[in-house]
């Protein structure tokens, strides 16, 4: 069963459905200038563009309702999109859509310190949320590295994660409740402010569903107490294969830390470069970077555990920080590392695959030897904890067909954290970029099954339609979108 659009849209009028579009967001609410568009055309995968043919800014649920409701009525796709900092094409415009942009839609709706809940427009920026509660000692712990730019509609839509994961989970662990846009433009309410809530788990269906069921409007976090006290641990290792040792060797001991981060060489020197912590020992094959949480006593013993763990695996030094700034200063590196890649290499091509941590030494070896292989250096900075990698491939794309090769290498890594028990992503969802894969972990029945859901929410199939599930052409489409439009010329309409 699969889900598609009933009506073409190369010839689509467009004046009547522009004209519905600013009776109902004004006219400083939809783009249709192609210089204006040119903005919108990809997000944090930039190797895949298209231009939308229009772009609406609504700010309120309602407008959002009306919006995908003539979207329905007329046939016509919509993709949604947030900050735009989505690192899979998640809001990669398809030909002729609209894009639903929430960037507007900022404000912190409610504040229920008591129930330690917040709720926020979709727009709101992660970082936001801990800032408007800290005052009282609370924070929001999905933390992605992007989260002074990323949105929560965007970390809603992708279940995002981040540095603290291991611990505290994703974004689904920490979602109580969703106020949803259908496709049809009905608005519905999942979950709520209760933990647990009877029924079918819709929330837990919509989160991480990549804009393929509808667009939340408003949705209500859980936020936590901040712990009494945090330590966070620097070990520096002579191998990467003896980091990942003891990533394993902290795990069997019992010890779950509120995060365990992996940087290599390549890591730390681009993050030296350019930030200068001064903290990162250059000369290191790898380092570790474990932060601790809890009871102060708790957090000073599991220090103390974590070190020990650390030095029998090999580490040379282990630096710990307890203060604030110190703190800071150590994961200031960590959450700058891939914008520091710039410094060493013209360009990079991220992955996001997730292997179970017992086969973190091996699959760290293997990635270095596919880079070998295809002539390329990796760099790895990643969710070591959780086993989530984050291999980054650097390469030159001015160089004609490297993106092509570049994307293979991708793949083969993809494949390999399959064979090994993993998954396809982690954090940064299928999209438009590992949709080709995803007959590596799922069956056609398993990917069925996923349709006849889709459908149910967007009958006509009008929702990010071409993300997520395969189609015959979309190995390797970013090196052919960049192969056209070298053909073509800059602007191709």
């Amino acid at each position: 069963m699969t889900a598609t659009l009933t009506q073409t849209t190369s010839t689509r009028d467009w004046q009547p459905i522009v004209e519905a579009f600013r009776k109902i967001l004004g006219d400083r609410g939809v783009v249709t200038r192609k210089e204006e568009l040119l903005v919108y055309e990809c997000d944090g995968l930039t190797s895949y563009r298209e231009r939308p043919a229009v772009v609406v800014l609504p700010r309120t649920t309602e407008q959002v309702a009306a919006v995908l409701k003539v979207c329905h009525e007329n046939n016509v796709p919509f993709v949604p999109r947030g900050s735009g900092t989505g690192l899979s094409g998640g809001a990669l415009p398809i030909e002729d859509c609209v894009l639903v942009v929430t960037a507007l839609m900022r404000q912190i709706l409610r504040v229920d310190l008591e129930n330690h809940t917040v709720t926020v427009q979709p727009g709101v920026i992660n970082s936001w949320v801990t800032q408007n509660v800290s005052g009282a000692g609370f924070y929001y712990a999905p933390d992605p590295s992007s989260q002074i730019i990323c949105s929560i509609g965007g970390n809603v839509a992708e279940n995002s994660g981040g540095v603290h994961c291991l611990k505290y989970g994703v974004t689904t662990n920490h979602i109580l409740g969703l106020k949803v846009v259908l496709p049809t433009g009905e608005i519905v309410e999942l979950g709520g402010e209760l933990p647990e809530m009877p029924g079918y788990d819709l929330m837990g269906v919509f989160v991480g569903s990549e804009g393929m069921l509808g667009l939340a409007t408003e949705v209500t976090l859980r936020i936590l107490k901040v712990p009494e006290a945090i330590q966070v641990l620097l070990a520096d290792f002579t191998s990467v294969e003896a980091a990942g040792a003891a990533v394993s060797g902290i795990i069997s001991a019992g010890i779950i830390p509120a995060g365990i981060e992996m940087m290599d060489n390549f890591s730390i020197n681009a993050v030296e470069d350019v930030v200068q912590t001064n903290c990162y020992p250059r000369d290191a094959a790898a380092i570790l970077l474990v932060e601790v949480d809890g009871l102060e006593v708790e957090a000073e013993i599991q220090a103390k555990r974590v070190e020990e763990v650390c030095r029998q695996n090999g580490a040379r030094n282990v630096t710990v920080a307890t203060e604030l700034g110190d703190r800071l200063t150590l994961w200031k590196g960590r959450k700058a590392a891939f914008a520091a890649m710039g410094k060493i290499s013209p360009d990079y091509y991220v992955q996001d695959g997730v292997i179970p941590r017992t086969q973190l030494q091996h699959v760290l070896h293997e990635i270095a030897e596919l880079g070998k292989k295809h002539g390329y250096n990796v760099a790895n900075v990643f969710h070591a904890g959780d086993g989530n990698l984050h291999p980054l491939i650097l390469y030159d794309n001015s160089i004609p067909g490297e993106l092509e090769k570049v994307e293979e290498l991708g793949g083969d890594i993809l494949k390999l954290c399959v064979s090994v028990g993993g998954s396809l992503s982690g954090e940064h969802g299928i999209g438009a970029e590992k949709r080709c894969y995803m007959d590596e972990m799922f069956t056609p029945e398993d990917m069925e099954t996923m349709q006849w859901v889709k459908a149910a929410f967007d009958p006509k199939g009008i929702a990010n339609p071409t993300k997520l599930f395969p189609t015959p052409k979309t190995c390797g489409e970013g090196a052919k979108a960049m192969k056209m439009k070298d053909m073509e010329g800059v602007d191709r309409y």
